[in-house]
């Protein structure tokens, strides 16, 4: 048998909107799968969605599942 760890996932919620913002940072969230406020998904603990988070963590709400 292998050992296969489990990948966390992540939360995350918009919390606040994205007018005004530069278009890269709506890319992010875009790109997390977020539409509008108050919106939770739950996406996969990776180096690519941590560095998403990373850059708009002033938008969200994020909450280790």
């Amino acid at each position: 048998m292998t050992n296969k760890t489990k990948t966390k996932k992540l939360r995350v919620t918009l919390v606040k909107s994205t007018n005004k913002k530069l278009q890269s940072h709506k890319a992010c969230v875009c790109g997390l799968g977020l539409r509008r406020i108050g919106h939770v998904v739950e996406v996969q603990n990776t180096p690519e969605n941590r560095g998403m988070i990373n850059a708009v963590n002033y938008l969200l709400k994020v909450e280790e599942i």
